[in-house]
């Protein structure tokens, strides 16, 4: 199981924004008031986690109007099902990530994969840990939404979805307008416990469903566009990028880009 929480796990973001710490992964408290929305939950194990997170920022378990998924790994969906069973939760994604989310089928890192890996340095500590959390457990959301497009969504914090496939096919960023920052969940990332680099970059390789559009998908962070389908593609106006791994990173979010796309392309190490 996961340690328990420490103060230095929750960093305040903003006002009502707050980034959690816990096994490798982060997860996000948007605050209003009394009530609150989850983006991302951590692994299974990071239950006992979750739950002091939220106590810690005055939310009660039962008062989290909705979880919003960024994709569908057991690294960022661990207690979505728990929720939506225990205290009736929503649990909200793109519509592209719902079948993922149901285990229709498992865009997911490989246990294969990983021990193709495992000589390079940092992959078999992370591996026994997140095996530890329940990174392979089978967690499937019964009743996962797809959340409308074409705007601000009716929860804490007026998330805007940024649909970013390539990590998965229905990987989804939110955007706080108010609080000029990016939850950008694993689309793009500050750190990871198998990367030799730090500051923004792509996860490696093998975490991605499709690596080539993982790369392309980092152009909707900066183009400041709307695309046909109503969802927002730009992010210009977020000056802080909370990443569903590593360190929140305060700075302009297109820089950020410019960085992993760099890092992405060997150019910079």
């Amino acid at each position: 199981m996961a340690s328990a929480l420490r103060n230095e796990d929750i960093v305040r973001i903003g006002d009502d924004v707050h980034m959690v710490t816990g096994s490798d992964t982060n997860w996000v408290i948007v605050k209003d008031g009394d009530t609150a929305v989850l983006i991302d939950t951590g692994y299974p194990g990071d239950r006992e986690r979750l739950y002091a997170s939220l106590a810690a920022v005055g939310v009660a378990p039962g008062a989290v109007a909705a979880v919003l998924i960024t994709h569908a790994h057991n690294d960022h969906l661990g207690s979505a099902e728990h929720l939506a069973v225990t205290h009736g939760t929503p649990v909200l994604m793109h519509q592209e990530e719902v079948p993922h989310a149901r285990r229709d089928f498992l865009h997911q890192v490989t246990i294969g994969q990983v021990l193709g890996q495992a000589w390079r340095r940092g992959v078999a500590p992370w591996a026994l840990r997140a095996l530890r959390v329940g990174g392979t457990a089978h967690i499937p959301v019964s009743g996962p939404r797809a959340f409308a497009v074409g705007g601000p969504l009716d929860l804490p914090g007026a998330p805007v979805p940024v649909h970013s496939p390539g990590h998965t096919h229905g990987h989804c960023a939110y955007l706080l307008p108010g609080s000029g920052v990016l939850v950008s969940g694993d689309a793009l990332v500050t750190a990871h416990p198998t990367s030799r680099v730090r500051g923004p970059q792509l996860l490696p390789g093998m975490f991605h469903t499709d690596r080539a559009r993982a790369l392309d998908s980092l152009s909707v962070f900066e183009a400041g566009e709307t695309g046909e389908t109503g969802e927002t593609s730009g992010v210009v106006d977020a000056d802080v990028l909370v990443p569903g791994h590593g360190p929140p990173h305060r700075g302009s979010v297109k820089a950020a880009v410019a960085a992993a796309r760099e890092r992405a392309e060997g150019r910079v190490r």
